[in-house]
């Protein structure tokens, strides 16, 4: 009589070995994806790396980590290819550009698209490469650079369950949750969603803390107290640490902001569903931030 079917536990194979990690390549060394690549290299994934700026490449020079001279290259020596680029004109170009990764990742590859961008990107890019065998899981995430040198970042991921769930291992070295949304799309619509609800609360809070100066309350204690009330939010942290003004944000990420608004409005718009009160609340912190959409 045969014995009982035992499943051995996740990271090992049949036998008494490890499984293999995946091989890991990583475009897009920024202020949130170098932290990312660090948290992949560390966890012992064999990585390889590309960058424009050889500048970006620098602080990875005492770490295991291998560079390549183009996409196609770096991505002929993994078996997960991560985008973590700015736009999706960007991530158009490093994935089916001329020497993009489509054109050097090998059947069974995985390509995680990392980056904010329009849903219909990400489905475009999918097309392209199923033809090659290859799958796409569209992963925005948030949380910025510190959560990821932490390995708490948020990651939304869209797309097929079994490629998902092949690049939970990597996601898990620098983010926790991972919330699977869906199919293909869908963490890009959940990520814009969340940034244009961020938006949109900067405005209230910045609103609510001019109404207050304006009112003879002091808005650093306003600030205080609603943040221990009903009215706490993010966006009114970010605000009262930056004096009551959208200012330093305006900077540091009103394009960004911007960006994802007329993403989310042109998703909106190509459904024919009313955008609301949410992109409404956006648009007028954009407008404080002179990134009018």
């Amino acid at each position: 009589m045969s014995g009982p079917s035992v499943t051995p536990p996740p990271g090992t194979s049949s036998g008494s070995a490890p499984a293999a990690k995946a091989r890991v390549g990583f475009v897009g060394l920024g202020s949130q994806g170098a932290p990312m690549a660090r948290r992949i290299v560390e966890a012992g994934h064999p990585t390889t790396l590309w960058a424009r700026r050889p500048d970006s490449l620098a602080p990875f020079a005492d770490t295991a980590a291998a560079t390549a001279a183009s996409p196609a290259a770096m991505a002929a020596d993994c078996d997960v290819a991560c985008v973590c680029v700015v736009d999706d004109a960007g991530v158009e170009e490093v994935v089916a550009g001329a020497d993009g990764i489509l054109a050097g990742l090998a059947e069974g590859g995985v390509i995680v698209v990392h980056s904010t961008v329009h849903p219909d990107t990400c489905r475009r890019l999918a097309d392209l490469a199923a033809a090659r065998r290859v799958a796409v899981v569209d992963a925005p995430v948030s949380g910025g650079g510190p959560a990821a040198a932490e390995g708490r970042l948020l990651v939304m991921a869209g797309g097929d369950d079994d490629a998902v769930e092949r690049c939970r291992p990597v996601f898990a070295t620098y983010a926790d949750p991972i919330v699977h949304l869906g199919p293909l799309g869908s963490g890009q619509l959940t990520k814009l969603l969340n940034n244009v609800l961020f938006t949109a609360n900067l405005a209230t809070a910045a609103g609510a803390l001019s109404l207050g100066r304006s009112l003879g309350v002091d808005p650093a204690r306003l600030a205080e107290v609603v943040a221990h009330g009903s009215g706490a939010s993010f966006a009114l942290e970010r605000v009262a640490a930056a004096g009551g003004t959208l200012d330093p944000l305006a900077a540091r990420a009103g394009a960004l902001l911007q960006k994802d608004a007329r993403l989310l409005a042109a998703v909106a718009e190509a459904a024919d569903v009313p955008a609301g009160p949410a992109l409404r609340a956006a648009d007028d912190a954009l407008d404080l931030m002179d990134h009018r959409r």
